[in-house]
């Protein structure tokens, strides 16, 4: 089965404008031409129209956003609607972000919304799901996996599905220095897969890309991105580096 090979970068809440632009600029130059992966660049929201000037006539380079508004419009001071979003280009969303669990106290009835607005609007999701290092330690991470992706993905048709990104972020490895190794991130990938298959069938199952998020930097890329069920990488700290991003687009 061939599925895309995707890296995206989440900038999150990082760099000046200026900053953003000369990131941009030397990610283009040193990957622009290497057309067997999918690049996408999530800035934060201020820097989205101008970041997509930039990458928007190169080839396999696409926009995300970090999230969106569960309503398409309305007084809701400080949000961004996918409605806005598609307007700017984005064409892919970050939906279920373990940040957006833990500080904002996201649950799944909120990404179901965001994820109706997403696709309503031509913007493909990106669904993260993952565990907490007590819930690993507890031996609950399969638990708490099925449930993330079953409360969600119960609510769309295999049409709808067909747009979505998987990614699985084990919280326990985000910013601790910590990584989940290989065969754990295999197992867990697969064991994903598993639960797709048994929501829609194993075509739609083999068919998604699912990407791993826990601080994959260019010394584990490679070696991340050559497991079975592995299909490429959400990138946090090492996208804000120009030459650690590119290094794990070329680890396929």
């Amino acid at each position: 089965m061939s599925r895309q090979k995707i890296v995206a970068g989440n900038w999150k809440m990082n760099k000046s404008l200026q900053e953003a632009q000369t990131l941009a600029d030397m990610i283009l130059t040193q990957v622009s031409d290497f057309d067997e992966v999918t690049k996408i660049i999530i800035p934060p929201f201020p820097y989205l129209n101008s970041i997509g000037v930039q990458i928007q006539k190169k080839d396999n380079f696409f926009l995300g956003a970090q999230n969106c508004h569960t309503n398409d419009k309305g007084a809701f001071t400080g949000e961004v609607s996918a409605q806005m979003l598609n307007s700017v280009g984005c064409e892919y969303v970050l939906v279920g972000h373990s940040e957006r669990r833990h500080y904002f106290k996201e649950k799944e009835a909120d990404f179901v919304l965001k994820i109706k607005e997403a696709l309503k609007n031509n913007i493909k999701p990106i669904f993260c799901v993952g565990e907490t290092i007590h819930e690993r330690k507890t031996d609950n991470h399969f638990k708490v996996i099925t449930e993330q992706l079953t409360t969600v993905l119960k609510e769309f048709s295999i049409t709808d599905f067909s747009k979505f990104i998987i990614a699985y972020e084990p919280v326990w490895a985000i910013g601790t220095g910590e990584t989940a190794t290989a065969a754990q991130a295999q197992e867990i990938h697969a064991f994903i897969r598993g639960i797709i298959t048994d929501i829609f069938d194993s075509s739609i199952a083999n068919n998604v890309s699912i990407l791993y998020g826990g601080s994959c930097n260019p010394q584990n890329a490679q070696e991340l991105f050559a497991c079975k069920d592995v299909d490429g990488g959400l990138i946090g700290g090492a996208s804000l580096n120009a030459d650690d991003f590119c290094k794990i687009v070329f680890s396929f």
